[in-house]
């Protein structure tokens, strides 16, 4: 009974027998070594649907010249893997953090592990996703980062037992290009983007809470992010196609409470995406808030004063326990 044999695989020991970082699963040699407290584990029980004409080789190297060993980001993945880092004490909930990097890589480093350690702290588990690129040749196209998320939240809450947290208390939160992914799959009535592989894919595709931080949300008109639109529906994509991934459309009344938070001098994504949003979740009847800051630029992540916007992170977690979180 292969299903119930991969339910016990993940729910019992797939954490336990999470994946050293310094061994990339394709062979390609040592990566850099795990922050202390983290842990690694794919989340398919293989390889990743889809992979037969893919050739990339996925690479991890640092995010930025200059940057500690622990702000890296992952480029071309083979391997999409969950990042766990437990809290020393657990208030009963999870989050699952999406970095962003264009579609074309995944900051861990910044958007993930910094962002961990700050949500664990708050007794949150903290579960950072690398997910695979839309441009790398898989078969689902734009959709191997979805395929990735919907699989990552399903991990996640069959995993709610295991790691002591309520699989109905998942938080979901995007940055930049993670945010678009975020929206994605929070934000639209769940549709299933890949067969089902194991037991823990029975597991409903459903958030508590959502958050898009500086979120790319528009495919199309002259507040789009070129770059993200390129890796993720090609150089000249049709009209109709970029109506599909603006997100502001179709949004589902059924959508999660959304916590949004952009600068307002941000050149990168303006932050025209996130108020698109807003009056999309607004028309809908869906619970928001956004914040709207005066500096920060984009990417402003966990960035210290002066030039951080205000502690968003506790602005945040205000919202989440409002809604249960």
């Amino acid at each position: 009974m292969p299903m119930i044999d991969r339910r016990t695989l993940l729910a019992g020991s797939l954490v336990g027998a999470a994946l050293s970082s310094a061994t990339m699963a394709q062979g390609a040699g040592p990566a850099f070594p795990l922050p202390a407290g983290f842990e690694r584990f794919p989340i398919w029980p293989g390889k990743a649907p889809g992979g037969e004409h893919v050739t990339v080789q996925e690479q991890e190297m640092l995010r930025q010249l200059g940057s500690s060993t622990d702000d890296t980001a992952f480029s071309h993945v083979t391997t999409p893997t969950l990042t766990l880092l437990r809290p020393a004490r657990p208030n009963g909930a999870a989050m699952l953090l999406i970095p962003g990097g264009g579609y074309t890589r995944v900051a861990i480093g910044k958007e993930g592990y910094a962002i961990a350690r700050r949500f664990a702290e708050a007794g949150y588990a903290c579960f950072s996703l690398v997910y695979r690129m839309p441009a790398d040749g898989w078969a689902a196209g734009a959709e191997a980062p979805l395929q990735d998320a919907q699989r990552a939240l399903r991990i996640v809450r069959a995993l709610g037992h295991k790691e002591k947290f309520d699989p109905e208390r998942v938080g979901v939160m995007g940055f930049s290009a993670g945010g678009h992914l975020a929206a994605w799959l929070t934000s639209r009535t769940p549709r299933e983007s890949y067969a089902p592989v194991d037991a823990s894919d029975r597991e409903p595709i459903k958030a508590a809470i959502a958050a898009y931080m500086y979120p790319v949300i528009q495919m199309e008109g002259p507040f789009v992010h070129a770059g993200s639109r390129t890796q993720l529906l090609g150089a000249n994509p049709s009209p109709e196609r970029m109506r599909v991934y603006s997100l502001e459309h179709d949004v589902s009344a059924d959508t999660p409470p959304v916590f949004l938070a952009h600068a307002l001098n941000d050149a990168a994504v303006p932050p025209e995406n996130s108020l698109a949003m807003l009056a999309a979740l607004r028309a809908k009847g869906v619970t928001a808030e956004c914040h709207l800051f005066e500096n920060g630029n984009h990417g402003f992540g966990l960035a210290p004063a002066p030039a951080a916007p205000a502690p968003w992170p506790d602005l945040f977690l205000n919202f989440a326990k409002r809604h249960g979180l």
